[in-house]
């Protein structure tokens, strides 16, 4: 019969703790993908699997063997799924082995998956808020300030996100000792293996309030309005998204807060047609206008008009530029042109004196 105690290197009235801290030193020490004795690891997981639970270690001490301990043969359909205290995960837990969770149960065991610190900050970071916003064409000729009311989760202001009544301690968790973490075990016709996983305790704080906030109940946040300021810097065209830090949902027990990302909208505008970084304006110009040349206004997308020569003999649909009068670059400095398209309007009704003066020019060849 082997003597797991003897495997771990530990006394008989070693501590459950004690048990745990032996156990981890010994994995460590010959897993097989750090070159290890692949032979003495399944050793150490057996006497582990038996001495970290209440009753089948009961059972060892009485009679020297376990039922359905160890090495045994596989489990057969279903799996044995317990807390490594020896308490059940819950009923109606799906037991199936998944072949991808291997992988994952010897790196969050072994440590060589991500630090404990950073899973517990993703555990309490508040999640990310989408919204989007709609500007006039106008606004993104310079950088504009909006300010939004935005109703979400936000630090609760009587505990400070802390998640305890004002004046009443905080207490290290009793199930995982403040790590945030426990050990779930797997039982599977390849042996047992046990994992890292969150504590259900505390959510993975590692720590419980002796009293929870009235207002929050221990989350340290709770659902309100906040007013955000906005910048949104000149030339954004639609669909660019516009990140601010820090004003997403609020993290869990003063845990890093999400962000708030923003996506611009830019609304059409009714005489102007946006092109990347240009604009586009369409005008109307009489017959005359366009054989003889002339001057004309164009308005601009600032506000103000600008004169335009038309140069003799036109063509309609030619364009025309005007540089520098477009929407800035939104990553570099200048800004793009404004190209006006002249359209010959044909008049639809006619004067006596107008229908004699084109009869001429008709017979002009005109």
């Amino acid at each position: 019969m082997k003597d797991y105690y003897q495997i771990l290197g530990i006394s008989r009235e070693a501590s459950q703790d004690e048990v745990k801290r032996a156990f981890h030193k010994l994995a460590h020490k010959y897993h097989p993908d750090k070159g290890g004795d692949e032979k003495k690891f399944k050793e150490i997981n057996e006497a582990y699997q038996i001495l970290s639970n209440k009753e089948k270690r009961e059972q060892y001490d009485k009679f020297g063997s376990v039922f359905e301990g160890g090495q045994g043969p596989g489990p057969g359909p279903g799996f044995d799924f317990t807390w490594a205290w020896g308490q059940p995960h819950g009923e109606g837990v799906n037991t199936d082995f998944d072949f991808g969770d291997l992988g994952e149960m010897f790196e969050d065991f072994f440590g060589f998956g991500r630090d404990k610190t950073r899973r517990r900050q993703e555990i309490k970071r508040g999640k990310d808020i989408k919204i989007d916003i709609e500007i006039p064409l106008e606004a993104t000729l310079k950088e504009i300030k909006k300010k939004i009311t935005l109703y979400k989760i936000i630090t609760c202001s009587r505990c400070q996100g802390k998640g305890a009544e004002p004046g009443t301690p905080i207490n290290e968790c009793f199930s995982c000792r403040g790590t945030g973490e426990v050990q779930q075990v797997k039982r599977t016709f390849l042996g047992s293996f046990t994992r890292w996983t969150i504590c259900p305790e505390c959510g993975g704080e590692g720590q419980r309030p002796e009293k929870v906030c009235n207002v929050c109940r221990g989350q340290g946040r709770v659902k309100g309005e906040e007013d955000i300021e906005i910048f949104i810097p000149a030339g954004v065209d639609t669909n660019q998204l516009i990140k601010v830090t820090g004003k997403g949902e609020a993290g869990k027990k003063g845990g890093k807060p999400g962000d708030l990302y923003v996506r611009v909208l830019v609304k059409k505008h009714p005489l102007f047609q946006r092109q990347g970084d240009d604009l586009l304006i369409l005008r109307e110009i009489s017959f005359s206008q366009a054989a003889l040349g002339d001057e004309i206004e164009v308005p601009t997308l600032e506000g103000s008009k600008l004169l335009l020569k038309i140069p003799v003999g036109t063509e309609s649909g030619r364009v025309l530029r005007v540089s520098g009068k477009g929407i800035p670059h939104f990553t570099s400095y200048g800004q793009g042109n404004l190209y006006v398209e002249l359209i010959i309007k044909t008049p639809k009704k006619l004067t006596r004196k107008q229908k004699e003066l084109l009869e001429q020019l008709k017979e002009e060849g005109i």
